[in-house]
């Protein structure tokens, strides 16, 4: 077989999961379809805590919560759950505020037109806490699935 990888196809499952589920839960939120989010950072859940949290989690299922290598999972995990709300969040916010000046700086001018800063860069502590659950469920999802010796 081809693809044995049972740590890395829970990961990417829960990454891919955590994208596709961003459509239904904005469109509750906005009621119009985005589709640009199938392939962009930021939003509810969080793509990057389920990608990670699904390695480690994977890793700890297969290899062990006792190891040198689950204790590096964690701690990778940590760090990028920790860019993602507080970081990439915080630079979200400098461009709504980038965003704000500009508007009320061109106003009465349109003629001029801007191209706008994305604002959704990272996440909030749910959107993260989310992102970390369904990683967790989907490696033991697969790890349930996967034929043990």
């Amino acid at each position: 077989m081809v693809f044995q990888n049972q740590v890395l196809i829970g990961a990417l499952l829960a990454w891919s999961g955590a994208q596709v589920l961003k459509l239904p839960i904005e469109y509750a939120r906005t009621r119009s379809w985005n589709w640009s989010l199938l392939l962009r950072a930021g939003g509810m859940p969080s793509s990057h805590s389920a990608l990670v949290t699904a390695a480690a989690h994977g890793i700890g299922l297969t290899s062990g919560f006792d190891t040198p290598l689950f204790a590096m999972s964690v701690a990778l995990a940590m760090i990028v759950i920790y860019d993602a709300t507080g970081i990439r969040r915080q630079a979200g916010q400098h461009a709504k505020i980038i965003n704000t000046i500009i508007k009320d700086f061109l106003e009465g001018h349109p003629a001029r037109s801007q191209e706008k800063l994305r604002e959704v860069l990272g996440h909030s502590p749910l959107e993260a806490f989310i992102g970390t659950v369904l990683g967790i469920a989907v490696a033991q999802i697969v790890y349930g699935l996967w034929a043990h010796p």
